[in-house]
């Protein structure tokens, strides 16, 4: 299904080892095709922010928890994490690299296109957009079960299908709105969003640390493995017991898509992505251990009634009193991880419209003249997340299928640019930020990792394989594909990269997209 042939790389070179002023940046992206319209306003540490907080550890690992309980438990949960977050850290270094080449909105689609032609760039970028809007989906439907739990501890609220997606639909809206203010907000509330994750972790792990009289010990929370999946091969449990890191691990590419609002883009957004991957990897490791090390009842934990396996923890733990307080902290943080993903899904609907790749482009790429914001482009992505939340008005196992297209689309699409970054060799522009000659071993490893895991995601993690314990992922992968090239057959013609940006036809079509 992805597309063969020659490569062709950028024609620009732009090698400088000193960091850019904000001046050559504009320079960098006329140079790549585009005039700017995006407002530079978010520095480096919200341009790690945005990654730090759509991967969110108090999103990720608290919603997959259980996950982890029932595949493999505690010994894979611990030492997979640290594994994964090793090989993540490896993809996020080589996807940097590229991204200090072509720090654009497009991010992977454009890097694509650019090093493999336009066949591959169309493929990363319909994968890398139905990922983000998978995303979306899955961060504020996980933050609407959150908030039910704590609604019927604090209420006794009773969380149905129903209101748990009314709950869903406000937090879009939420999202929806904060993010038609300028990328300051945006930039804002992810800053605070490092300290609240920091500070939540913290707080979490320090009080089922102390307040518990009882813990279990280091044996059980390093060397216990537990098998509800009703396979018999450990490897295999084990294997598929990975998967809550790698779930957790995405969506840092974040950094890249906001490279067009944030200064000095061409090293702070390849800074991101490391930044955000390490700190993820670190944190992540005391939550995982502080949750473990706290549990009172491995089979109540998983067969809790509040369908929340960390908030049975801590209500064993500490009490409903205590519980209630710290799922606010978890909630809190997964507001702020939707609202960041939100932005980084918009900003790729923006570029795919400028390059003409989604129906009804002209309206999309948009951008208001007041905020310097793609508004369109925010109530699309928020409204095509809803759309593929419905079904879990039906059934759970349907929008668990619909939401896999999160990690099936997305991981894979970190991994093309590197492939093709690696392909094109001595002829690759290096930017300003690169690995030297790290870069081809670095570059492998991630390439191997990310075809690793993509076969994974794909695996029943259940027997027997029934239609509700089904793994949907392969079909929702294969869906993917199959809408990307139907769509490739209309708009083939229409959709294009700039080659150079400059001529009075290409500024003319720029400058009606601003509003």
């Amino acid at each position: 299904m992805f597309p063969t042939g020659g490569s062709s790389v950028s024609r620009t070179t732009w090698s400088s080892s000193v960091p850019a002023p904000r001046q050559d940046e504009e320079e960098r992206l006329r140079e790549l095709g585009y005039q700017p319209v995006l407002a530079r306003r978010m520095g480096g540490f919200g341009n790690f922010a945005i990654s730090f907080s759509v991967i969110s550890i108090l999103s990720g690992c608290m919603t997959l928890y259980g996950f982890g309980l029932g595949t493999g438990g505690p010994a894979v949960m611990l030492w997979g994490w640290a594994g994964v977050g090793l090989f993540v850290l490896c993809v996020g270094l080589a996807l940097a690299e590229v991204t200090s080449a072509y720090p654009t909105s497009g991010a992977l689609y454009y890097m694509a296109d650019r090093l493999g032609g336009r066949r591959w760039g169309w493929y990363t970028g319909w994968l890398n957009l139905l990922g983000l809007l998978g995303a979306i989906a899955g961060i504020d439907y996980g933050a609407a079960l959150f908030t039910g739990a704590f609604l019927n501890l604090k209420f006794g609220f009773t969380p149905t299908a129903e209101k748990t997606f009314l709950i869903f639909l406000c937090i879009l809206f939420l999202h929806a709105v904060l993010n038609l203010f300028n990328v300051r907000l945006v930039s804002l509330l992810n800053s605070i969003s490092v300290w609240w994750h920091v500070a939540g972790v913290t707080v979490i792990v320090g009080v089922l640390a102390i307040v518990p009289d009882h813990h279990q010990s280091p044996s059980f929370v390093f060397g216990e493995f537990y098998n509800g999946t009703g396979w018999e091969n450990p490897l295999y449990v084990t294997a598929i017991g990975l998967l809550l890191a790698q779930y957790t691990f995405s969506g840092y590419d974040a950094s890249a898509h906001l490279s067009e609002e944030t200064s000095n883009a061409s090293v702070s957004a390849a800074r991101g992505i490391v930044r955000a991957i390490w700190a993820s990897w670190i944190a992540g490791f005391v939550l995982l251990a502080g949750l473990t090390f706290a549990i009172q009842d491995y089979k109540g934990t998983m067969e809790t009634a509040t369908n929340v396996p960390p908030a049975q923890i801590m209500i064993d733990a500490i009490g409903e009193s205590g519980a209630t307080a710290l799922l606010l902290i978890v909630i809190v943080a997964q507001l702020f991880c939707g609202n960041a993903e939100t932005a980084a899904a918009s900003r790729m609907v923006f570029a795919f419209s400028r390059d003409n790749a989604l129906p009804g482009s002209a309206i999309w790429r948009k951008v208001s003249s007041r905020t310097q914001v793609p508004v369109p482009a925010v109530w699309l992505s928020v409204g095509l997340a809803a759309v593929i939340a419905l079904p879990s008005l039906y059934s759970t196992t349907a929008y668990t299928a619909v939401t896999a297209i999160n990690v099936i689309g997305i991981t894979p699409a970190y991994a093309i640019p590197i492939f093709l970054r690696l392909r094109a060799g001595d002829r690759f522009q290096q930017g300003p930020w690169n690995l030297g000659r790290w870069s081809k071993p670095i570059g492998w490893i991630a390439v191997v990792w990310v075809a690793f895991v993509t076969i994974l995601f794909c695996l029943p993690q259940a027997s027997p394989v029934t239609v509700q314990s089904m793994n949907y992922a392969s079909i929702a992968l294969a869906v993917v594909l199959i809408l990307a090239t139907v769509w490739w057959f209309v708009a083939r013609r229409s959709y294009s990269t700039p080659q150079a940006y400059g001529s009075d036809r290409e500024q003319a079509e720029v400058a009606e997209g601003i509003v």
